[in-house]
């Protein structure tokens, strides 16, 4: 088994992305540690929008800035990352924006905070947000079976939707497959579509029983996808439009259903190649990674959805997913990734709310930590492992550590279950 075939069957989340965070690509790791006692997402009660600020969270002093900026440059040099942008900001401990190095190698264009990057596993942030709103419509339920939407999935009359948005269905993750690996990176262009992705899926027997424990797994979100899909009465990337980055103001992310990648846009560099070198993924069709995986965004959309997904509230205060919905959202049981659990479609790592998403060429962490209402939102142009961790995760460690010691994110690489 080749090195870029293990990475890529991981997807969006290292230890954990989901895809993510993390990585996983459209997707994330998978793991197979024992759920363990559940856990609300800060560890107190749910959180609102706007707690009280607490010393959770250093002041973005220009002190404090270098120290960030001195890490982020370190994480690059160590793992030979192109180009980095990170945000931080707080509603009154300062704001930091920074982008370092390379959009493009070849001709040494600049990284900057307008760039429109690949999100990753990010995506499955937005896809669960539009299952919730269907079930505050009253047009599902969470403990609804996905039998009940989509035919032939296997144990499908016993995997609930709660299960499948929690990373607890037991079935094969379609990244994993190496059939798929070979028709993805045999022909990067070409499109699928959700039944192919669910097929790389089915031919293989699932991995325990629904509800058993925790693995990362994408092809629970095709299957979500197709589930709004149906009961929403519109494709997927229009209803997310409509239902949910309309209402937040996010008029720069968007759910593309082929290659297009608006400008300017960063070139993205990954090792995901059927011989293991380095290509530019950049204009690679996302359509493998669909619901799970294929989004687009910016820093500034970014920092607009890590607060409301991580509260259920939107900008101007309306709300999102009704507080009871959110709370089932927010309970994280453990997922056997020390200082992680895992809800529905969303991490808590040390408190520390929200996503990572990686697709070839590109990784983010879109992350929130509410007692101190700090976001934090890193981008960059590469999905190159270092030491077998994500870059994305070694620069939201090196980040934290400076910001919030207290609660610092960390996903340690787990290796993946079968």
């Amino acid at each position: 088994m080749t090195r870029s075939y293990r990475r890529l069957r991981r997807g969006a989340v290292t230890a954990a992305a989901v895809c993510i965070l993390v990585v996983p690509l459209g997707g994330g790791t998978a793991f197979g540690a024992p759920s363990l006692a559940p856990t609300t997402a800060t560890g107190m009660e749910q959180p609102s929008p706007s707690p009280s600020p607490t010393d959770d969270f250093r002041a973005l002093t220009p002190e404090v800035k270098q120290q960030v900026d001195e890490a982020v440059q370190r994480v690059m040099r160590e793992a030979n990352v192109p180009g980095v942008t990170v945000g931080l900001w707080t509603p009154d401990k300062g704001n930091h924006v920074r982008s370092f190095g390379v959009a493009d190698k070849d001709s040494g264009r600049r990284m900057s905070p307008d760039l429109y990057m690949r999100i990753g596993s990010e995506t499955e942030t937005f896809t669960v947000t539009a299952l919730l709103k269907l079930v505050d419509d009253g047009k599902v339920e969470l403990d609804d079976t996905i039998g009940e939407y989509v035919d032939g999935v296997p144990g499908g009359d016993r995997i609930t939707l709660r299960q499948l948005a929690g990373m607890r269905s037991g079935l094969f993750n379609y990244t994993e497959d190496p059939d798929f690996f070979k028709a993805l990176t045999s022909d990067p262009q070409r499109s699928f579509t959700p039944q192919q992705l669910l097929d790389y899926a089915f031919k293989h027997p699932v991995l325990f029983q629904p509800g058993e424990k925790f693995s990362y797994c994408n092809t629970n979100l095709i299957l979500l996808g197709l589930v709004v899909e149906e009961v929403g009465g519109q494709p997927v990337g229009e209803y997310i439009e409509e239902h949910i980055l309309e209402p937040a103001g996010m008029d720069r992310t968007l759910f593309p259903t082929d290659a297009a990648f608006p400008s300017p846009h960063a070139q993205g560099y990954t090792n995901q190649t059927a011989d293991g070198k380095v290509a530019n993924s950049t204009d690679w069709n996302p359509s493998w990674g669909w619901a799970a995986g294929a989004m687009i965004s910016t820093l500034e959309d970014l920092r607009t959805w890590a607060p409301t997904v991580a509260t259920g509230v939107l900008p101007d205060g309306d709300t999102l997913i009704s507080p009871a919905t959110q709370e089932q959202r927010l309970d994280t049981p453990r997922t056997g990734i020390p200082g992680a659990g895992y809800g529905l479609g969303i991490f808590n790592v040390d408190g520390w709310i929200g996503h990572n998403g990686s697709l070839p060429g590109y990784e983010s962490l879109t992350i929130y930590l509410p007692s101190a209402r700090a976001t934090i939102v890193v981008l960059l142009n590469t999905d190159i492992d270092h030491d077998d961790t994500e870059p994305s995760t070694l620069l939201g460690d090196a980040i934290t550590k400076i910001v919030s010691p207290q609660h610092v994110f960390n996903l340690p690489a787990q290796p993946a279950a079968r």
